[in-house]
């Protein structure tokens, strides 16, 4: 996993080259708006069972089939399965937006995972509804403007928004 600034440093150094004045004010940029990224990642953290709880709430009440006998959240121990899976998928979104990079949610939290949930028989369509519902609830929480850092955020909303549609799209 690399960082925003890891990543644009062993880019340069592979090519034997000093930071050009556009990366250096992408990586100037990221670290002014470093308190927006904070408390984005910490009002997800902080609301993160709430976040899970309602977008599986919502996706049950949108496929009831999947809590009705036979259904792939069936049974408690489905059913907990199902919201550990969420939480999990949750936290390597935060862990992305922390970071400014993709690579830690792709290399250990989506690789393989449609593979796998496709072994267990579980629906990636239904999964992507979930995510889909996490990225909603997440929104709304990260852009409320009581007791956050002041300024434009539609930025850091948006790239928060694309780490939830690529998980989204590597279940489905």
């Amino acid at each position: 996993m690399l960082d925003a600034f890891a990543k644009v440093v062993s880019q340069a150094d592979a090519k034997g080259e000093f930071l050009s004045s556009s990366q250096f004010d992408a990586l100037s940029n990221m670290v002014k708006e470093g308190n927006k990224r904070l408390d984005t990642v910490n009002r997800i953290t902080g609301n993160a069972s709430t976040i899970v709880a309602n977008a599986a709430r919502a996706l049950f009440e949108e496929q009831p089939q999947l809590i009705q006998p036979g259904g792939n959240a069936y049974t408690n121990r489905r059913m907990a399965a199902c919201l550990r899976d969420m939480e999990i998928i949750l936290r390597y979104v935060t862990y992305a937006a922390l970071a400014g990079d993709a690579s830690v949610l792709d290399d250990r939290c989506l690789n393989g995972l449609r593979e796998t949930y496709q072994a267990l028989g579980v629906p990636g369509g239904s999964v992507a509804a979930g995510v889909s519902k996490m990225k909603e609830a997440a929104i709304a929480i990260v852009n409320d403007p009581n007791g956050i850092t002041k300024g434009d955020c539609s930025a850091l909303v948006s790239e928060l928004a694309s780490y939830f549609d690529r998980a989204a799209s590597a279940v489905g």
